[in-house]
């Protein structure tokens, strides 16, 4: 019965809002306005709460409507930012992917040279060698005998020898690769101290930013450097401002492990990019709910409110 009575109650709400038990020729309510009709019967209760709300259309209401403007904004911006990401990830992969190339002869073309890879011949400076780090090794994808679990999961740091190169007069920085810690002092690996003319093939580097709240380089009391500075490491071995990573290959046993650049750029802003708009949609969808949806015809307000009461 409960279950009937509801049922009943609810299509005869639906009926109400379609007008379907007004019936056109009925001489009750032939000349009588409808609202006056159903006003008064409504009297015949009392009025606890008016009838018929009126959301009004003021500055608050306005001002909420920023949420889903400000959210389609972020949206649109995530996704010129997508297509600027794209394109950087395209770059980069076709400056890696390049032929090798010896180093340029006009040295102010290294600027847009980064990433590249281009192939060096001379011999290294052991004297001179510097440390940056502390740097986990980063696993080339190539399997290579120097890669042991050891050497995969220590902290050490990256060994950076002055080159002098055979057919000008040009020394530059080679970052040879990474030693655990207990391999920082050159004595620790003689195998590794490559002698004689050797050709190698390296990553062009520029400087490394400095990280917010990082602290700055100082080698005089670290005993290493922290970030990449290839001008001030440069002006301190007296060598020109160039730095090269050398390549996996030119790993040998007891020395260096080479190959220790990755380049990889992070994609999110697809995710981005769903998260705002679906933002947009749902803020802009209350507000209409909330300060512009048009309220019921007032007869049928009235009407659904006194069925609500009982």
């Amino acid at each position: 019965m409960i279950l009937w009575s509801r049922c009943s109650r609810l299509l005869f709400r639906q009926d109400i809002m379609n007008n379907k038990l007004i019936p056109k020729n009925c001489n009750q309510f032939q000349g009588m306005n409808i609202r006056m009709a159903v006003t008064n019967v409504s009297k015949t209760g009392p009025r606890t709460k008016p009838l018929v709300t009126k959301k009004m259309k003021t500055p608050s209401g306005y001002f909420l409507l920023v949420i889903p403007i400000a959210t389609f904004g972020l949206g649109t911006w995530q996704v010129q930012r997508r297509e600027w990401k794209l394109g950087l990830i395209k770059e980069l992969e076709s400056r890696t992917t390049a032929d090798v190339v010896p180093l340029p002869e006009n040295l102010e073309e290294l600027t847009d040279f980064e990433y590249r890879r281009v192939k060096v011949k001379g011999t290294f400076n052991h004297d001179q060698e510097m440390l940056i780090g502390p740097r986990s090794n980063i696993v080339a994808d190539e399997s290579h005998s120097l890669l042991t679990m050891d050497a995969v999961h220590k902290i050490g740091f990256n060994i950076v020898t002055p080159f002098k190169l055979s057919d000008r007069d040009l020394t530059v920085l080679i970052n040879r690769g990474w030693v655990s810690t207990k391999q920082k002092k050159a004595e620790t690996r003689p195998k590794g101290q490559v002698t004689g003319e050797v050709e190698i093939v390296g990553v062009v580097r520029l400087t490394d930013p400095r990280r917010p709240f990082s602290p700055k380089n100082n080698p005089e009391t670290h005993g290493y450097w922290l970030q990449r500075d290839v001008q001030v490491m440069a002006e301190a071995a007296g060598c020109a401002p160039i730095f090269l990573d050398a390549d996996l290959k030119s790993s040998i046993s007891g020395g260096p492990i080479g190959g220790q650049t990755r380049v990889t750029l992070r994609n999110d802003h697809l995710t981005y990019i769903f998260t705002w708009y679906t933002l947009c949609a749902f803020t802009s969808w209350m507000w209409y709910r909330m300060f512009h949806r048009p309220p019921p015809p007032e007869p049928t307000a009235m009407i659904m409110q006194r069925m609500k009461r009982k």
